[in-house]
Formats: structure tokens, sequence, C-alpha cells
């Protein structure tokens, strides 16, 4: 299953919104309004929990400088990534869409399609925030 957020403009350079989005503790400034748990658990991962949505671990997997971060779920119950794309348009404003990548059975991904892209529109509507 592959989920896009919108792409959204920010008037931060590349360079500083993958310093930010490789920096975990971040993240919750990025979280919907409704999050009811976040912890960073080291440099490299943090766990967060939506109301009425089980918690999930990230873990920071790989970055290419001022272009693209992935996160991976921590959990081998629910495989999936997150990647950050990240494209310069100026000096200072980039363009950042979100991808989310997963595998799950028929059943489960009718269930999260909705929160989920709900949740990545929130992350990118929330980048300003960095």
């Amino acid at each position: 299953m592959n989920l896009e957020s919108p792409k959204v403009t920010v008037e931060k350079s590349a360079e500083y919104l993958f310093n930010a989005l490789t920096d975990v503790k971040n993240f919750e400034k990025l979280m919907p309004e409704n999050i009811a748990k976040f912890e960073v658990l080291g440099d490299d991962i943090f766990n967060f929990g939506l109301k009425g949505m089980p918690e999930i671990k990230l873990r920071l997997k790989e970055g290419i400088p001022n272009s693209k971060v992935v996160l991976n779920a921590a959990s081998d119950k629910l495989p999936f990534s997150l990647v950050a794309n990240i494209n310069a348009v100026s000096e200072n404003a980039s363009d950042v869409k979100l991808d989310f990548e997963g595998e799950f059975n028929p059943m489960m991904a009718m269930m999260i399609k909705g929160p989920i892209t709900k949740f990545l529109e929130t992350l990118a509507s929330n980048m300003h925030k960095l």
C-alpha cells in the first residue's frame, strides 16, 4: 500500500529541513493535535501514539543529504516506511512530500488507509513548524 501526502512548500532551505527531519525529536512538532504520547527513545528512534490508535515506534533508517529522509517502523507487526522527499525550490524554500509504503493484508489496508492519509496530510501541513 502506497500513500502520499500533498506536496507542501516550506520557507526553509532543503539543508535546514533535512537536518530538522533527521533529528527525531523534531517530529513532535509535526504531530497532530490528538497526540496522546510522544517519546524519544534514542538518537534515531521515537515512539508516538494517537488517541484511539496503537503506539508506533519509528527509527531513522537513512538520509540522503538535503533530499530524502527515510523512517522505518521498528516493529515487524506493521512493517512500513515513511519517506520525506525534499526538493529545493530556491535558496530559502523547499517542497516536501511524504510517502507511506507498507505491506498489509487487504482488510488491514482498508482499515488504516483513511487514518494514515489524514496523518500524512497533518505531518506535511505542519512542516512550517520546524
